[in-house]
């Protein structure tokens, strides 16, 4: 199996309550951008959904909560050992709590709460996206960069990331980052929109960590 530092897409999204605490690196996030053209010479690949996860972490005062979400579909071209394109899409009905019981009463609310209105509002926004723009070397660290389309907003973001190919599949791993939600009008509990919250805030910041398998299609 050959490894190497590739850019790739994927994004994630979900909604979480993170703290400073223990928390990963924030990426740079920017207005969004063009997106990446194909060019003739490229190779698409197609992302297996079912081998692909998206896991969230966030802190709150009183602890912590974990989970998935996954990806919808998903397509990106390479040309050699870089990626040139790709878009991909990320199914909000598929956020799932994975450090409460199902029998946990706590378990559905929870859940039920992060889709509402208050957060991520999946009625209204099922889907979220991720259209590659870029990526380039710092630091001896690939970074894809892309736009993020969460809810009614879209912002461009950079993720550190690494490829291993095997064949003519190749599964690409994200480092553990931060986002931070307020940017995507994600507002509930939020230092950034309310004044009022005393201790009962919860943090801008949503851990996220990402891993994508694709087929040659």
């Amino acid at each position: 199996m050959k490894n190497r530092f590739l850019p790739i897409l994927t994004l994630a999204l979900v909604v979480t309550f993170a703290s400073c605490k223990d928390k990963a690196q924030e990426v740079e996030t920017t207005e969004a951008e063009v997106a990446a053209e194909v060019t003739e010479v490229s190779t698409k690949y197609l992302v297996d959904t079912e081998a692909s996860t998206i896991l969230w972490k966030g802190f709150k005062p009183t602890g912590t909560h974990t989970g998935t979400i996954k990806v919808e579909s998903g397509v990106f071209t390479m040309n050699g050992d870089a990626i040139e394109s790709g878009s991909f899409l990320i199914d909000m009905n598929s956020l799932y709590v994975t450090d409460l019981p199902e029998d946990d009463e706590n378990h559905g609310k929870l859940t039920g709460h992060l889709k509402s209105p208050d957060f991520f509002d999946v009625e209204a926004f099922p889907a979220s996206a991720f259209e590659v723009t870029g990526f380039t070397n710092e630091n001896g660290k690939m970074m894809l960069s892309g736009n993020l389309k969460m809810k009614d907003t879209e912002n461009n973001i950079s993720i550190p990331v690494t490829v291993s190919e095997n064949n003519d599949s190749v599964t690409i791993t994200s480092e553990t980052f931060t986002i931070d939600r307020s940017k995507w009008n994600v507002k509930y509990g939020s230092k950034s929109f309310f004044d009022d919250l005393g201790d009962k805030f919860i943090n801008d910041d949503m851990e996220l960590q990402i891993t994508i398998t694709a087929n040659k299609a």
